[in-house]
């Protein structure tokens, strides 16, 4: 039986539309097939690179076997790894697991071969955390309110802090408390939280602003002694060791924080799976456990909601900076 001229008419559009579609969904489907990479901004051993590690086994399951591969990219404060995403193909196979430097390397640097707000799209906060300010043993007091009693009897910059990099937020809160206590640190960069670790168990820093997670092992084995947490609260783990708060600058608080950001350009529908499947990673009990027990607090936010926080902590560290007057270029 012959078809009629429109119904004829319909099926070649209808067939045309199909072929366009799987012209459309082939390259679309093998991008989804090959692996997923987290591009962690700094060494292994730091905050950001305990995340992705804790999330990478659960998410390639939650991904039906998909491989998941953390990418350490270190070096000029995060920017090396960013620029690296910002250039990625926006095909969701490459991500940012992004850190503090994210919201604070717009305002600390003036020539960022990326832009923040616009060459990235979010996926979803993934955590945040307090920092810890840890000092070598030899460090005099064993609270902060003790050492910077004793710190100013000493030399200015007679002690230093080892930062994981210049701008990034253990290098700007350290200024901030500075400035509030009147005691004058040398503030010595690293190309990462484990570094930065290990110069102060090496005794070549004397403390540093950084995780729990990432200092647990050495607090643990005395090699590193807390003075104060930059929360809202003392920590279940520390009970002990007072807030930053508590310890004579009430209001005080700094806290770090993790997400996901892919390039811009990346389809609605990419992100949105991303971000379903980033979220039901962290409600795992077993993921979300990991993650607790490391000092972090699941957040599991989505893209919106990571936008507004980022420019929250872009507000608020650009206010310090420009009352601050202080320079953070090298």
């Amino acid at each position: 039986m012959s078809l009629s001229r429109p119904l004829r008419t319909f099926a070649l559009v209808g067939a045309a539309l199909a072929a366009s579609a799987s012209m459309f969904s082939a390259p679309a489907l093998a991008a989804q097939e090959r692996p997923l990479i987290l591009v962690v901004p700094y060494p292994p051993g730091g905050s950001t690179d305990i995340v992705a590690r804790i999330i990478q086994p659960e998410l390639s399951k939650r991904m039906g076997g998909r491989p998941v591969v953390v990418e350490n990219r270190a070096g000029a404060a995060s920017q090396i790894a960013t620029s690296h995403v910002a250039r990625a193909e926006p095909d969701g196979n490459t991500l940012l697991v992004s850190f503090d430097n994210h919201a604070l390397n717009p305002v600390v640097k003036s020539n960022l071969p990326y832009d923040t707000f616009k060459d990235f799209v979010s996926i979803g906060q993934t955590v945040r955390f307090p920092l810890i300010i840890g000092a070598n043993p030899s460090v005099p007091g064993d609270d902060l309110k003790a050492f910077l009693a004793a710190a100013k009897q000493a030399k200015p910059n007679r002690y230093n802090f080892a930062s994981t990099g210049v701008g990034s937020l253990n290098h700007v809160a350290p200024e901030e408390l500075k400035q509030l206590s009147g005691v004058e640190l040398l503030h010595v960069p690293y190309s990462g939280g484990g570094p930065a670790v290990q110069a102060v168990v090496g005794g070549q820093s004397d403390m540093t602003w950084l995780s729990y997670a990432a200092l647990r092992g050495q607090i643990q084995a005395g090699k590193i002694k807390p003075l104060a947490v930059a929360g809202d609260k003392r920590l279940p783990d520390l009970p002990n060791v007072p807030t930053v708060a508590e310890s004579g600058f009430p209001g005080f608080v700094a806290y770090s924080w993790s997400g996901m950001f892919a390039p811009a350009g990346t389809p609605e529908p990419v992100v949105k799976k991303l971000t379903a499947d980033f979220q039901a990673v962290l409600a795992i009990p077993e993921v979300k456990q990991k993650l607790t027990d490391a000092g972090f607090e699941v957040v599991g936010s989505d893209g919106p909601a990571l936008d507004a926080y980022v420019k929250q902590e872009f507000d608020r560290w650009s206010a310090f900076v420009k009352a601050s007057k202080i320079s953070f270029e090298n």
